[in-house]
Protein backbone atom coordinates (compact mmCIF):
# COMPACT_ATOMS: atom_id res chain seq x y z
CA UNK A 1 0.00 0.00 0.00
CA UNK A 2 1.38 3.17 -0.90
CA UNK A 3 1.17 5.97 1.38
CA UNK A 4 2.46 10.04 1.30
CA UNK A 5 2.87 12.09 4.53
CA UNK A 6 3.17 15.26 3.82
CA UNK A 7 4.62 17.75 7.18
CA UNK A 8 5.85 20.91 7.77
CA UNK A 9 3.26 22.94 6.99
CA UNK A 10 2.26 26.10 9.28
CA UNK A 11 1.94 29.45 9.84
CA UNK A 12 4.24 32.19 8.40
CA UNK A 13 4.24 35.76 8.08
CA UNK A 14 5.05 37.37 4.38
CA UNK A 15 8.65 37.03 3.05
CA UNK A 16 9.45 34.29 4.71
CA UNK A 17 10.05 30.95 4.10
CA UNK A 18 9.13 26.65 4.80
CA UNK A 19 10.46 23.24 3.96
CA UNK A 20 7.46 21.09 3.36
CA UNK A 21 8.67 17.14 3.50
CA UNK A 22 6.56 14.19 1.63
CA UNK A 23 7.98 10.96 3.14
CA UNK A 24 6.44 8.21 1.30
CA UNK A 25 6.66 4.08 1.26
CA UNK A 26 4.95 1.22 -0.59
CA UNK A 27 6.57 1.77 -3.73
CA UNK A 28 10.06 1.63 -4.92
CA UNK A 29 10.09 5.20 -4.32
CA UNK A 30 13.33 6.13 -6.78
CA UNK A 31 11.56 5.39 -9.53
CA UNK A 32 8.59 7.62 -9.58
CA UNK A 33 8.26 11.42 -10.70
CA UNK A 34 6.94 13.11 -7.66
CA UNK A 35 4.46 16.26 -7.46
CA UNK A 36 3.55 19.23 -5.64
CA UNK A 37 -0.06 20.61 -5.99
CA UNK A 38 -1.94 22.98 -3.58
CA UNK A 39 -5.42 23.77 -3.82
CA UNK A 40 -6.59 27.10 -1.80
CA UNK A 41 -10.20 27.42 -0.38
CA UNK A 42 -13.00 28.03 -3.09
CA UNK A 43 -10.25 27.53 -5.72
CA UNK A 44 -9.00 24.28 -7.37
CA UNK A 45 -6.09 22.32 -6.80
CA UNK A 46 -3.52 23.71 -8.67
CA UNK A 47 -0.18 22.25 -9.88
CA UNK A 48 3.20 23.18 -8.17
CA UNK A 49 6.20 21.65 -9.61
CA UNK A 50 7.36 18.42 -10.15
CA UNK A 51 10.73 16.19 -9.79
CA UNK A 52 11.62 13.00 -11.78
CA UNK A 53 13.26 10.18 -10.33
CA UNK A 54 17.10 11.69 -12.23
CA UNK A 55 16.23 15.43 -10.17
CA UNK A 56 14.62 16.65 -13.34
CA UNK A 57 12.38 19.56 -12.21
CA UNK A 58 9.15 21.25 -13.81
CA UNK A 59 7.73 24.38 -11.99
CA UNK A 60 4.78 26.20 -12.51
CA UNK A 61 5.46 29.75 -13.43
CA UNK A 62 4.26 31.31 -10.41
CA UNK A 63 6.63 29.15 -8.20
CA UNK A 64 9.85 29.76 -10.44
CA UNK A 65 12.71 31.65 -8.40
CA UNK A 66 10.53 31.31 -5.32
CA UNK A 67 9.74 27.25 -5.17
CA UNK A 68 12.84 24.59 -5.32
CA UNK A 69 11.54 21.57 -5.70
CA UNK A 70 14.35 18.29 -4.47
CA UNK A 71 14.56 14.53 -3.43
CA UNK A 72 16.68 11.99 -1.17
CA UNK A 73 15.83 8.40 -3.05
CA UNK A 74 17.45 7.23 0.25
CA UNK A 75 15.23 8.61 2.93
CA UNK A 76 11.76 8.22 0.40
CA UNK A 77 11.31 11.82 0.72
CA UNK A 78 10.80 14.58 -1.55
CA UNK A 79 10.86 18.26 -0.08
CA UNK A 80 9.60 21.58 -1.26
CA UNK A 81 11.43 24.56 -0.30
CA UNK A 82 9.42 28.06 -0.17
CA UNK A 83 10.85 31.39 -0.21
CA UNK A 84 9.40 34.69 -0.36
CA UNK A 85 6.06 33.51 0.39
CA UNK A 86 3.21 35.46 -0.38
CA UNK A 87 -0.44 35.60 1.48
CA UNK A 88 -1.63 33.95 -1.65
CA UNK A 89 0.38 31.27 -1.10
CA UNK A 90 -1.74 30.36 1.23
CA UNK A 91 -3.49 26.74 0.47
CA UNK A 92 -3.12 23.24 1.77
CA UNK A 93 -0.04 21.18 -0.03
CA UNK A 94 -0.29 18.15 -1.47
CA UNK A 95 2.37 15.56 -2.89
CA UNK A 96 1.49 12.89 -5.11
CA UNK A 97 3.22 9.70 -6.77
CA UNK A 98 3.48 9.78 -10.88
CA UNK A 99 4.31 7.82 -13.76
CA UNK A 100 8.11 6.12 -13.68
CA UNK A 101 10.61 7.76 -15.16
CA UNK A 102 13.08 10.76 -15.93
CA UNK A 103 10.20 12.57 -17.42
CA UNK A 104 9.28 15.86 -14.84
CA UNK A 105 6.62 17.97 -16.78
CA UNK A 106 3.44 15.96 -15.34
CA UNK A 107 1.00 18.74 -14.27
CA UNK A 108 -2.54 17.47 -14.37
CA UNK A 109 -3.67 16.03 -10.87
CA UNK A 110 -4.73 12.82 -13.69
CA UNK A 111 -1.23 12.27 -14.10
CA UNK A 112 -0.71 11.30 -10.60
CA UNK A 113 -1.87 8.09 -8.87
CA UNK A 114 -1.22 8.58 -5.16
CA UNK A 115 -2.47 11.33 -3.00
CA UNK A 116 -0.82 12.38 0.56
CA UNK A 117 -3.44 14.13 2.93
CA UNK A 118 -1.71 17.97 2.76
CA UNK A 119 -0.46 20.33 5.07
CA UNK A 120 -1.70 23.31 5.48
CA UNK A 121 0.59 26.40 4.83
CA UNK A 122 -0.55 29.94 6.00
CA UNK A 123 1.00 32.93 4.86
CA UNK A 124 0.31 36.37 6.82
CA UNK A 125 0.33 39.52 5.73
Amino acid sequence: QVQLVESGGGLVQAGGSLRLSCAASGRTFSRYTMGWFRQAPGKEREFVGAISWTGSVYYADPMKGRFTISRDNAKNTVYLQMNSLKPEDTAAYYCASGPPGGYARYFRSSDYDYWGQGTQVTVSS
